[in-house]
């Protein structure tokens, strides 16, 4: 095979350039063979028209279900609209240039408080991930100057444990301040972490990518300290029931969403990690030892809308091979 696929049993890249999404294979082209090519190009796919179309006039997606018992309609609408962006930015390739991407970026971070956090998704408490997916999300979408997106980064700088990662603040305090989910949810303020209880690997893969996405803070101190910690937790339980089970590291998914094996490396690698770092190493194996026979990787969200989710989770196993490569 030669090259970066040389780790691998099979070379990935002509199932992916073989599959019938011209997304996919403009990913491909682009971010495996650094061919140039103008984004702009898949601006009018039918995908993307179906999602605009579906887009409200103040930058919002609607979400169809929910239970007010729980959240609002206009928290539900804060947690569809980031759902809507994923793919459009990820795979479509929209970003600010596109005014229904400066819309959503307007109503998303209409939801920051003043202390920079973006509140809605989990009511009335602090969600340092969601805080972070967002801004990942938008800035790879070009909002990095964003004065909005440097306030909520120095927000999760200023939410962290004591051992250098993140978690859900309401998730550390003693059950009888913090109650149910729904209780919890539903206080008039949020609840300030306990800053002495462990960091959750789930909660600080997903600030990690924010940082990473930002060339300002992706080789701060922070970032590293938050790298070297999600790498000390491969393969193993969270400390927080949330989607704490060991088994949850194998549940890959693109675009991303929670933390899984390849988004934690795809972070981490951003950061500087590679490797040279023994869990770095350890996980690229795994990711190795199961490639299928036909270049590609598995996701288990088979139900997913998108039919290429497979290919787009092998895109981004080969883009980490790729950057990864040995100079």
């Amino acid at each position: 095979m030669g090259g970066w696929a040389d780790s691998l049993h099979v070379d990935p890249v002509a199932p992916l350039l073989k599959a019938d999404d011209p997304a996919l294979s403009w990913s491909a082209r682009h971010e495996l063979f650094g061919e140039a090519g103008d984004p702009m190009s898949l601006w009018e796919l039918p995908p993307v028209r179906s999602a605009l179309c579906r887009q409200r006039a103040d930058g919002s997606w609607r979400n169809p279900g929910g239970r007010e018992e729980i959240r609002s309609q206009r928290d539900y609408d804060l947690l569809a609209s980031y759902e809507a962006l994923l793919p459009l930015v990820y795979q479509y390739r929209l970003d600010s240039r596109h005014p229904a991407i400066a819309a959503a970026a307007d109503f998303l971070l209409g939801f920051q408080s003043e202390e920079g956090d973006l509140r809605g998704i989990y009511g009335s408490q602090y969600s340092p991930n969601y805080t972070a997916a967002i801004l990942a999300t938008l800035i790879d979408a070009g909002y990095l100057s964003d004065p909005r997106v440097e306030l909520g980064i120095r927000w999760l700088l200023s939410i962290r444990q004591n051992d250098g990662g993140w978690t859900v603040p309401w998730r550390t305090r003693a059950p009888a301040e913090a109650r149910s989910y729904k209780v919890a949810m539903r206080l008039p303020k949020p609840l300030a972490p306990d800053h002495s209880k462990p960091f959750s690997h789930l909660i600080t893969g997903i600030v990690l990518r924010a940082l990473a996405a930002h060339p300002a803070y992706r080789t701060g101190p922070e970032a590293r300290l938050g790298a070297t910690l999600l790498a000390s937790r491969f393969f193993k339980p969270d400390a927080y029931p949330d989607r704490r089970a060991a088994v949850y590291w194998e549940k890959l998914r693109y675009p991303f969403r929670w933390t899984d094996i390849v988004s934690a490396l795809d972070a981490i690698t951003q950061v500087g990690i590679g490797r040279e770092d023994q869990q770095v190493q350890a996980a690229l194996q795994w990711l190795a030892q199961h490639q299928r026979p036909d270049g590609l990787w598995r996701s288990p969200y088979e139900k997913a809308r998108d039919p290429h989710i497979h290919h787009w989770v092998s895109f981004a196993i080969a883009r980490l091979f790729r950057r990864l490569e040995p100079a």
